[in-house]
């Protein structure tokens, strides 16, 4: 059977860049976005030492106020655009451990060590099931009890 009726969702729209904010339309008003987008290019110019803290104060307040791109153009115009971001290496997949509570791994050491004890004497009668039963209820039994321990 063909899958092709099947509804797909509509790709994201990409998130506009520095460069982009500066050729924005420049009659389009702007959002709040754009002016955080415009407030931190200039801060990261002001810790770069191209901006001193007047110009830096004047230049936030006025894009905190800006309407238009034109408005937010003209606070960047005579600044450097930012550098592109470096080009992102594949994603390696991440390894998940499984994380056991203490008591938990403290359990299964014991029981290994008791079955390596009851395999080396002759592998008789498997008396190692008696504590394991028993010790065996009480760690369920904790957990149980509080499922919303906190990881260690």
């Amino acid at each position: 059977m063909l899958d092709h009726h099947r509804l797909r969702p509509a790709p994201l729209p990409a998130r506009p860049t520095d460069s982009e904010v500066r050729t924005a339309e420049p009659r389009v008003r702007v959002g709040d976005a754009e002016r955080d987008r415009v407030i931190d290019q200039l801060a990261d110019h002001h810790a770069a030492g191209r901006l001193t803290l007047a110009e830096f104060e004047e230049r936030m307040t006025a894009a905190s106020t800006a309407r238009t791109g034109a408005d937010l153009a003209v606070l960047t115009a005579d600044l450097p655009s930012p550098p592109a971001p470096p080009p992102r290496s594949p994603a390696r997949p991440v390894i998940r451990r499984l994380q056991l509570d203490p008591a938990v791994r403290t359990y299964l050491a014991v029981m290994a060590l008791l079955w390596l004890i009851w395999l080396v004497t002759g592998a008789g009668y498997p008396w190692p099931i008696w504590p394991m039963l028993g010790w065996g209820i009480g760690v369920a039994g904790k957990h149980r009890r509080d499922p919303a321990r906190p990881v260690p």
